[in-house]
């Protein structure tokens, strides 16, 4: 499913709105919700919406888990983190207990912060739970195609059986997709883990985008090269809530408002 908003601040409003949703949806029929987080100034805008006014009562903080799906490697208080970001924005104002927020270990060795992930995220979903999967995740659309932290030409963007991995800078072995690689070693949930999740939302605003989304919804199947293809929920929903300018360039008929 597309959904097109006017405006990057009608979107942001949406997402709020949506994680709302989700959040009451899983909580009546599993006690709880688990949602992955995503970086980037689109989602943050969201966070920003959530943390103030009507929609932040909505939400039972006291049932949420908060994980995220990436994580550059860097100190938790670096300006590049994904979890500084969702802090500042939301955690920081929201009634939501500390252990219930699952941070990347950004700081740690790659590999090991990666391992740590995956033992926590399945004791999360799988011993505490009768569910395996996660109830939401948002994801952002880079232009060169990647989501997450799964870049073109990077192993991580076909796993099928780890749930997280270690991503290293210039890590691709392709000489068509090496130039798209982190600038920093990460940590991302792989499609293994996110094609496992009830709900998976990709968040995506501006002209900038534009071509990049109507490649990965509209031209030819190439994971490989647009690693956002490769997220595709077994039993999941799929949605894309995108601005306008975003889609400007999809065809009419594939876009809703």
């Amino acid at each position: 499913m597309i959904q097109v908003f006017a405006t990057p601040d009608a979107l942001a409003d949406a997402v709020a709105r949506h994680i709302v949703a989700s959040a009451a949806e899983a909580i009546s029929s599993a006690g709880r919700f688990t949602v992955a987080l995503s970086g980037g100034s689109t989602p943050r805008a969201a966070y920003s919406r959530l943390a103030y006014g009507d929609l932040s009562h909505q939400l039972d903080w006291q049932r949420t888990h908060v994980l995220w799906g990436d994580e550059r490697c860097v100190p938790p208080d670096d300006p590049r983190s994904n979890y500084r970001t969702a802090k500042e924005a939301l955690l920081d104002r929201v009634p939501i207990p500390a252990n219930q927020i699952h941070r990347i270990r950004g700081e740690d060795d790659p590999q090991k912060a990666a391992g740590e992930y995956e033992r926590e995220l399945r004791a999360l979903l799988v011993c505490e739970s009768r569910s395996s999967s996660l109830d939401l995740v948002l994801l952002g659309l880079g232009e060169d195609g990647h989501t997450a932290s799964l870049f073109p030409g990077q192993p991580a963007a076909r796993e099928t059986t780890r749930w997280v991995a270690a991503v290293s800078p210039g890590g691709s072995r392709s000489p068509l997709t090496a130039h798209r690689s982190p600038d920093v070693w990460r940590v991302t949930l792989t499609p293994a883990a996110l094609d496992l999740a009830k709900n998976v939302t990709f968040v995506v605003s501006g002209a900038g985008k534009a071509h990049t989304v109507q490649q990965v919804l509209e031209g030819p199947f190439a994971p490989d090269l647009l690693p956002a293809q490769a997220i595709h929920p077994a039993e999941g929903r799929l949605t894309w809530m995108v601005d306008q300018a975003a889609a400007g360039q999809l065809r009419a008929s594939r876009a809703s408002t």
